[in-house]
């Protein structure tokens, strides 16, 4: 039986480096792959990464990509589908059927992700949280998606 695909995070011009951190650990520990769509809004190296991620950043695939139309390029070659979580859907993101082709992709703390971003998304979720509160830190919401992700896939203790 072939390798499963590696299930994909990507984070869009992240503004915060200890949440970057944060899911930079989560994927080396789960065996994710992590994506990061510059520009940032911090020095892209493993001095900004090391207090959250600490020595897991050996044991994380990064890949940058310059812009989001550099993501897009290579998203679109390696037909993979593109699942954007954001507070803007109507759709929870326990009611979606994961696969190994998806890249999850989670915008900035302070920001989200521009409209062209949500044209382009294959998919919209949202995890659905109580009336009247914003939105949950950016890196539990990295794990609680991926964690659904992974559960359905078959993905856990690769």
């Amino acid at each position: 039986m072939p390798a499963k695909q590696a299930m994909r995070i990507a984070l869009y011009e992240p503004d915060i480096p200890q949440n970057t951190g944060t899911i930079l650990r989560l994927c080396a520990c789960l065996g994710i792959e992590a994506h990061i769509v510059e520009p940032a809004g911090f020095p892209i190296t493993d001095r900004a990464f090391r207090r959250a991620g600490m020595d897991y950043l050996d044991r994380v695939a990064i890949v940058r990509h310059a812009s989001f139309a550099a993501f897009e390029d290579w998203r679109r070659r390696e037909r993979l589908r593109l699942v954007l979580l954001t507070t803007a859907a109507e759709s929870s993101y326990l009611d979606h059927a994961y696969g190994a082709q998806d890249v999850l992709m989670l915008g900035r703390e302070s920001a989200g992700v521009p409209e062209a971003v949500h044209k382009a998304a294959d998919v919209r979720l949202r995890i659905p949280i109580r009336q009247g509160l914003r939105s949950l830190n950016i890196a539990m919401a990295a794990a609680m998606a991926a964690g659904e992700a992974l559960r359905q896939t078959g993905g856990f203790g690769r």
